[in-house]
């Protein structure tokens, strides 16, 4: 029997925030490459990355942007410090709850506290992508400074397309896809704020809500191991009563709820093969 993955504990907690990691291979649509990929400069890797931004899944991370901007503008944060904070924290639920610290009234360190707790789902992404990653001669600064733009969509886009990269043009490829994503979206709030007096609270909502929809069912249908149904479903049904009981640590809870009703699936998978 086909081992199952660990990252029960991990996906279980995406799914009680809503966000998926995962996407359908049909989602994807990249340019048809040369038969021979050995041939490719770094330059040509670095433009097919960047030229995912016309994809489907940065389609909807920028839309998801253009609620986040509107999100911004109404909570009294200025355009300046909308587009600081998508560029240099780059994870649009981070920048979600250090808007909400702020309004709330947080200190300094209680807001790092919550952005830093919102985060730390993605050690475990970076962990797994790194290597993935890496060619033979990669530089460790390249690596640390490419680990910033890791991040969900960027995440599954480059995991999915790695396969069909040779290793050494990896690094290029994703600098291409992640730097373009970040400056896109840093742009995309920069300009919706500016124009946010003209969009009714209604578009915002309703823009900010398809991303989370979008990763949730693509993740369902490109699962390759029930165990990720599992975790999927633990986040979505214990998140609600995680939330009514401890709602300022509802993600961290679910995730330890809902990754160890994963494992033991895992662990009762195993026994039966």
């Amino acid at each position: 029997m086909k081992r199952p993955p660990s990252g029960g504990l991990f996906l279980a907690g995406m799914a009680g925030s809503g966000y998926r990691l995962g996407m359908a291979d049909s989602e994807f649509s990249p340019a048809p490459m040369p038969e021979d990929d050995s041939l490719r400069t770094r330059f040509s890797w670095f433009l097919s990355g960047v030229s995912m931004i016309f994809s489907i899944p940065a389609f909807i991370l920028m839309t998801a942007h253009v609620g986040f901007a509107g999100f911004a503008s109404e909570n009294g944060v200025s355009l300046l410090q909308a587009a600081f904070m998508v560029a240099t924290i780059w994870a649009l639920p981070a920048n979600i709850v250090l808007i909400g610290a702020i309004s709330g009234g947080y200190s300094l360190l209680g807001a790092a506290i919550a952005v830093g707790l919102s985060s730390i789902r993605l050690m475990p992404m970076v962990a797994a992508f790194i290597p993935e990653m890496r060619g033979p001669n990669t530089r460790r600064i390249t690596l640390l400074f490419l680990s910033h733009f890791i991040a969900v969509t960027a995440w599954v886009m480059g995991m999915e397309r790695f396969q069909h990269i040779p290793r050494n043009m990896r690094v290029s490829y994703f600098a291409g896809l992640g730097m373009t994503l970040t400056v896109t979206n840093t742009l995309v709030v920069a300009l919706v704020y500016f124009l946010s007096t003209d969009f009714p609270p209604i578009v915002f909502a309703g823009l900010f809500f398809l991303t989370p929809m979008y990763f949730l069912t693509s993740l369902w249908g490109s699962a390759r191991d029930r165990s990720i149904h599992v975790a999927m479903v633990s986040g979505l049904l214990l998140f609600p009563l995680v939330h009514h009981l401890a709602p300022a640590y509802d993600l961290l809870l679910t995730g330890f709820a809902g990754g160890g009703v994963t494992m033991g699936y895992v662990r009762w998978a195993r026994a039966r093969a």
